[in-house]
């Protein structure tokens, strides 16, 4: 850019020169504030996953599709919960609804503004509607769910510009490890059931 400016100074007097100068300066600075904030929020984004991905770990264990969620408000999680539809016998024991369920009890509102939700899997038609009637600002997703992901893979009902509220949405934070352990899970299924 700076070269942009010597070819033109020619034709400036020193005063645009110097103006010009000074205008690109505060972009770049403007341009660095904002990478450094957008890697700020992407450690965020990691380090809260990281959280979610612990309670896929505890729906493995449990024998359950290893789904994970924690919701964050204000720099801290308020709720967490895994995937538990075998455990509890219910279709509704999603770990984005458990959550959401908690979450709702801790602030005594069903409202979740101000919050994010990390969900280790794109989510279903349910839990997508559930985050939108809810109201979370945002929601962080790992891996993608090409059959059933309703945070934009089959649709995208979490910014349906027909609806009253829309999430925020981030996609592939910690996709690999969010991938993996489901891969894992349902290749030792597979290997159980072959024996």
């Amino acid at each position: 850019m700076t070269d942009i400016v010597s070819a033109n100074q020619s034709s400036m007097t020193p005063e645009q020169a110097a103006h010009a100068r000074r205008g690109i300066e505060r972009r770049m600075r403007r341009a660095a504030a904002l990478a450094a904030a957008q890697e700020e929020q992407r450690r965020t984004d990691e380090l809260f996953m990281r959280k979610a991905l612990d309670q896929a770990r505890r729906a493995a264990a449990l024998g359950e599709v290893p789904i994970g969620c924690v919701i964050v408000k204000d720099g801290r999680i308020i709720a967490r919960a895994c995937n538990r539809r075998n455990t509890d016998h219910s279709a509704l024991s999603h770990a984005e609804i458990s959550a959401i369920r908690k979450a709702c009890r801790r602030l005594a509102d069903w409202r979740l503004t101000g919050c994010t939700l990390y969900v280790t899997l794109e989510p279903c038609p349910m839990c997508a509607g559930a985050c939108v009637q809810s109201r979370i600002d945002r929601v962080v997703i790992g891996a993608a769910s090409p059959k059933s992901g309703c945070g934009g893979s089959l649709l995208n009902l979490l910014q349906n510009p027909d609806f009253n509220h829309r999430c925020e949405v981030t996609e592939g934070i910690l996709q690999e490890e969010c991938s993996s352990i489901l891969s894992s899970f349902f290749q030792a299924l597979r290997n159980d059931h072959s024996v």
